[in-house]
């Protein structure tokens, strides 16, 4: 394994693209987040500690980069390419318990930081301690964010405790269960 920790870097693409578009809810906006972050992370990386959380490092500077363009955007007119638009559209739900539509809808309407806090903890797979570290609060504000945001999204899809989840998707399981393990691999 090289010394270099830009090595490492390559491994976290997938992950780091699947948080932007959790966050920016476009494909287009998630791969220019992604893009910038890794700019920006090249161009840091002297700043990274070798034998920390390379992952955490790049999570971060995603984050940071997302609310940078979402001040950003506040000046700016909105949508003049249409591109928010184009967002708008519904893709048709499948069949089963569960529908991952149903589910889209719902965890668009979670404010940022429960979207954020369960994407990290329950669909990424960090701990409460590395997402608390990642966001900059205290772990039981995570954990807090986390717990209020599973409620929510039973609330929106009219979910009662007793009820089964049949999901495929095991990231999208966790993040509604809060079974962690679902998300790994």
């Amino acid at each position: 394994m090289s010394d270099d920790p830009r090595d490492e870097i390559v491994k976290h693409l997938p992950a780091m693209r699947a948080f932007a578009l959790s966050l920016t809810r476009n494909s287009a906006l998630a791969d220019d987040m992604v893009q910038d972050s890794l700019v920006k992370a090249w161009t840091k990386i002297h700043t990274f500690e070798p034998g920390t959380n390379m992952r955490a490092w790049l999570f971060t500077i995603l984050r940071n980069t997302y609310y940078s363009n979402r001040r950003k955007a506040g000046r700016e007119v909105s949508d003049a390419d249409g591109l928010m638009t184009e967002g708008l559209s519904e893709k048709p739900a499948h069949d089963g318990r569960l529908q991952l539509a149903d589910f889209r809808r719902a965890f668009a309407q979670l404010n940022d930081e429960q979207r954020e806090a369960l994407i990290l903890v329950g669909a990424s797979g960090f701990s409460y301690e590395e997402a608390a570290d990642m966001c900059g609060v205290a772990v039981g504000t995570i954990k807090s964010r986390t717990n209020r945001a599973r409620a929510r999204l039973a609330q929106l899809m009219n979910l009662t405790e007793d009820e089964a989840l049949e999901m495929t998707d095991s990231a999208t399981m966790a993040v509604v269960s809060g079974n962690r393990s679902s998300a790994a691999g």
